[in-house]
């Protein structure tokens, strides 16, 4: 292993592994600390500045080549990160991305060539339905990411769980993860189901996906 590393001029990244490791046995990975604190209240801040500035739209259902607003299946708030316009705390979080990316594709192969990401912002009474993060006309999307941006003091009572359901042994399991701040969940768009649980308190996140072509 140490003479592939050597070869791809690159040094060995425990936390990457980590979660190379988790995807390859249990198709998700819960990562804590993958931007620091200082990271997380930067962006948090960003986008609640944003939002503010009424910069962000209801969010669709469907890609953006066709988008349905439907309240009854989502209710957050979005707005779409542009990374050739990213301020100082959405250059860090790009850095980030892309760094795990090019690890991703050394050690991998996984072929990631794009990337989107977008703040989310569920107000209260707020939810995602049980989805899958792929469609008819677009299967690009391979991995998918939440970045937890909430208040330092949340809450389990707040709700806005992330439900994954997973297959195991031909069982459905659901796996409830809270939206802990700073808190990554990264996990397989094609296959995994997933949904947001109603929120009782205003749940922010940083929400995208890396693709192949």
């Amino acid at each position: 292993m140490q003479e592939i590393f050597e070869q791809l001029d690159f040094v060995e990244n425990p936390m990457y592994e980590s979660i190379i490791n988790d995807l390859m046995e249990q198709q998700y990975s819960i990562v804590e600390g993958f931007f620091s604190e200082e990271e997380v209240l930067a962006l948090r801040d960003s986008l609640l500045d944003k939002f503010e500035e009424d910069a962000f739209k209801k969010a669709a259902i469907g890609n953006r080549v066709n988008e349905i607003i439907e309240k009854s299946i989502r209710g957050d708030f979005i707005l779409w990160l542009n990374e050739n316009e990213a301020n100082f705390a959405e250059k860090a979080f790009f850095n980030r991305i892309n760094d795990m990316v090019s690890y991703l594709n050394k050690t991998c192969f996984m072929g990631i060539l794009f990337k989107e990401f977008h703040y989310a912002l569920y107000p209260k009474g707020t939810f995602y339905k049980r989805h899958l993060d792929t469609f008819q006309n677009d299967d690009r999307r391979k991995l998918s990411m939440v970045c937890y941006l909430n208040d330092e003091d949340w809450q389990p009572e707040y709700g806005g769980e992330l439900v994954l359901y997973l297959n195991i042994n031909g069982k459905e399991i659901p796996k409830t993860i809270y939206p802990l701040p700073g808190r990554m969940v990264i996990f397989e768009s094609q296959i995994l189901e997933h949904e947001v649980k109603p929120v009782e308190q205003k749940r922010m996140s940083i929400t995208g996906w890396l693709k192949t072509r």
